[in-house]
């Protein structure tokens, strides 16, 4: 290799972007979807088959709805549909913006990764959210009826 060589000029605005842009698009037209064709009306989506089958509220139900509300500022509605999709929202575009901003600056960014230990919480916490909304104490954390 040629000592006298110049180093790779930096990649693009446009470049270091691509991939968060990407991500924002790949979320961002379902949402569109999501926001014009309104989970609350009948017909429009299909019945969770866990709902289906148990006559529980899995961890899920009511997201399309919260997603639905948060599209259109309702975020009293949304934490009411689901409350866990409210704050994976929260989670979801603060981690983009931090994303934008290291590809933006050319820092390494954060990496996010689970430990063991994180998942199984995670876990334990989607358990007993499901519990908890399909007891009686917990009715105001279940979706509103179809």
């Amino acid at each position: 290799m040629n000592a006298s060589a110049s180093p790779a000029a930096p990649p693009s605005l446009v470049r270091r972007l691509g991939r968060p842009l990407a991500a924002l698009v790949a979320v961002g037209v379902p949402t569109l979807y999501v926001a014009g064709v309104d989970p609350n009306q009948p017909g429009h989506y299909p019945t969770c088959p866990f709902l289906q089958a148990t006559g529980w509220w899995c961890p899920g139900c009511g997201g399309l709805r919260a997603v639905h509300a948060l599209a259109h500022g309702r975020i009293t509605e949304a934490a009411h549909d689901n409350v866990l999709v409210l704050g994976l929202a929260v989670f979801a575009v603060l981690g983009w913006l931090l994303w934008c901003w290291a590809a933006l600056t050319g820092t390494a960014g954060p990496r996010p990764r689970l430990s063991g230990r994180q998942a199984a919480m995670a876990v334990l916490v989607l358990l007993a959210f499901t519990v908890f909304r399909n007891l009686p104490a917990g009715h105001g954390f279940a979706p509103p009826a179809a």
